[in-house]
């Protein structure tokens, strides 16, 4: 019964991956509006595309660094060698989550703009699918790379005959530092969209 519970981790995660991706087939299947709200999006669209890509050039500097002293302590026996990949891993997630949740709000703007013209329940749908979006592949990611993590470790230090306490000691070890990883990349988008946006705002003004 343990692990028939642990397995459901995964395809718990799964699910919500798909049911996010049905979300965006939704949102997309909406109309777009007339010509001016289209070129407004497509402005918005390749503003926030450029944000990101300067913003995930310079975080991926930070992990490159946090990398290379991560591996060097590892290979210092301070921790497991498995860690600073734990580390990548979870950079890598909370960036993707946020890409596609970038992508989809900037592409649900004007439809629910366009929608709230004909309906607010149908524009307040639309807008609604939009976040659920980026909750859903949050928390879909999230649990995916730690179920797997888990469940990988788990299988591979029981083969080695690992005691369950040391076992249950590495494993903890890892999966916090895969939360180090995603808080690190959700720091710098936080601090970086305020910055971004508060620049965008008083560029407006001026």
């Amino acid at each position: 019964m343990h692990f028939r519970l642990l397995y459901l981790a995964p395809i718990c995660s799964v699910i919500a991956l798909l049911y996010a991706t049905a979300l965006i087939f939704f949102i997309k299947r909406m109309p777009e509006g007339n010509s001016k709200m289209q070129a407004i999006a497509a402005a918005i669209r390749k503003g926030a595309k450029a944000y990101l890509a300067r913003q995930y050039q310079g975080v991926a500097l930070f992990f490159a660094i946090m990398f290379v002293i991560l591996i060097l302590l590892s290979i210092m026996k301070y921790i497991p060698v498995v860690v600073p990949f734990a580390f990548l891993s979870g950079g890598f997630f909370s960036a993707a989550a946020g890409l596609i949740g970038m992508l989809v709000a900037t592409d649900a703007n004007v439809r629910t703009a366009e929608a709230a013209r004909k309906s607010l329940g149908t524009g307040l749908k639309v807008a609604f699918s939009s976040g659920a979006v980026m909750g859903l592949v949050v928390v879909g990611l999230g649990l995916l790379d730690l179920s797997l993590w888990y469940l990988g470790l788990d299988w591979h230090f029981l083969r080695k005959g690992v005691a369950e306490a040391e076992r249950i000691a590495i494993i903890t070890s890892t999966m916090l530092n895969f939360g180090m990883g995603a808080s690190s990349m959700a720091l710098f988008a936080r601090v970086g969209g305020g910055i971004f946006t508060k620049a965008a705002d008083v560029g407006a003004d001026l």
